[in-house]
Parts: structure tokens; sequence; C-alpha cells
């Protein structure tokens, strides 16, 4: 897919991940619309690269819809659609307090796992109903956002593990059921990057993972995520999958 001209939504698109998403679609002259329920962060970020900034919760049927379809008026319909909305909220099961609020598990679970398929399903109904691209015949691409704590199941986040994970599951049978679309549908499985989650932890816990890393000894950058998702959008064969960006670290 030709990034040019191309209509694409990108929820979180306020800071991080999806900041940086947005910023390199935008200068490859792709038509941005952030999705996001900071809409400071959301607005500074479209104002800089002329696109959109609209309120959604991605939890919410009604929001998504909502924004997905303003998005649509402003641009057309999404042929790209980037999730990388979340939270960082993990804790133990089990702590010196008994156990976790159940309402902990539900929030993660809310906002990654519903909150990705809520996007995925609005975004392929308007790429459905697109005509295929004349260059490689697809409608639209779907890319989310998992993470290497999905594969390698770190202790202390079981749920943020949990949810990760079935987004990197989705990838395969989503992309075999869109298929009579035309559209793909990959992740891309984060290791460490700088993002204001990232800016949360702790010290120590930021060195020991840093050490880790087998090549480079750094946190990934945003930019490197982006650049990711522009290959995902112009390697066609690309679809099903979910691609690991972690300089080679194993989370224990």
């Amino acid at each position: 897919m030709h990034i040019q001209g191309m209509a694409a939504i990108i929820t979180g698109g306020g800071s991080g991940l999806g900041a940086a998403t947005a910023r390199h679609l935008a200068s490859a002259g792709a038509k941005v619309a952030l999705l996001d329920i900071n809409m400071d962060q959301a607005r500074g970020v479209a104002a800089e690269i002329g696109g959109i900034a609209l309120e959604c919760d991605v939890t919410s049927d009604l929001s998504a819809e909502a924004a997905i379809a303003q998005a649509r008026t402003a641009h057309g319909p999404a042929r790209i659609s980037v999730c990388c909305a979340g939270i960082s909220e993990s804790r133990r099961m089990v702590d010196r307090n008994g156990p976790a609020p159940l309402a902990h598990h539900q929030r993660l679970v809310d906002v990654h796992l519903v909150g990705t398929y809520n996007i995925c399903r609005l975004a392929a109904a308007d790429m459905a109903a697109c005509d295929p691209l004349p260059d490689t015949g697809e409608r639209g691409v779907l890319i989310n956002t998992a993470s290497i704590a999905g594969f390698d199941g770190p202790a202390g986040a079981i749920t943020y593990d949990a949810v990760k994970a079935a987004i990197a599951a989705m990838s395969l049978p989503m992309a075999r059921e869109l298929s009579r679309h035309a559209i793909r549908v990959m992740a891309i499985a984060p290791g460490i990057f700088k993002t204001p989650m990232a800016a949360r932890l702790r010290q120590d816990y930021i060195d020991e993972m840093t050490q880790a890393i087998p090549f480079p000894k750094r946190f990934g950058e945003p930019a490197e995520y982006a650049r990711m998702v522009e290959t995902i959008l112009t390697t066609p064969m690309l679809n099903g999958e979910t691609i690991r960006i972690d300089g080679g670290l194993r989370m224990t």
C-alpha cells in the first residue's frame, strides 16, 4: 500500500507510540485522525502534523462509532488503522493486602483487548466498503499493538500479559476472516520503549531491563515502532502475524 493520500486512524495518538506513528504517517502523506481521551495532547499532535484530533473512548461502542464517523467525514474511509491506546496499571494478583480488585483486571481487558477489537470491527467495516487499491488489490490494513510480555509472561503483570497475548492471537484468525475483503491484519509486539508508560517504571527495573537487552542496550524509540508500521503497510505479504521489536530482549 502506498501511504500518500490514504486516510489513517490512530488510537492513543496523543502520546507515545501513537503520536510517533501519527507524525511518521503524516510525513509520508497520510491524512491522519488521532483518536484519544486526552484531548489536550491529541490536539497538540494534530496541530503539529495537520491532522485532526477526535475524542474517543475505545471501550465504548458509541464513542468509537462517533469518532470513526467524524474521521470518515473529514478524510474519507480509513484504509489504515493503528491501535496504540493502552494503559499501564499492572499489579500482582495477590499481594500483602490480599487479592487484587477484579475491577483492575476488567479495566485492562476493556482498554487493551475490547478496545482493540472495537476499533478493528468498525475500521474493517469501512475498509470492506472501499474499492480495492489498483497497485495491490487490498482494501486496508489493521495494525494492533501487542507486547513481548504476551509471549514472555513476566510475573506481576498477569492481566497485562494475557491481554497482549490475546491481541497477538487475534491477528491470524482476523486476517483469515477479513481476507475475503482483501484486508490485512498485523500486530507489533514492542519490548521496552521510551513512552509515558515506561517513564513510570522504577529506575532499578529500568536498569535491569536495559542490561538484559542483547543489542542495542537501550529502550526502543517510538519512531522505530512507527517505521515498523510503515514497513507493514508497504509490504503486502505481511499478514496474520505478530512482529517482535525488542532488541532481542526476553523478559523474566
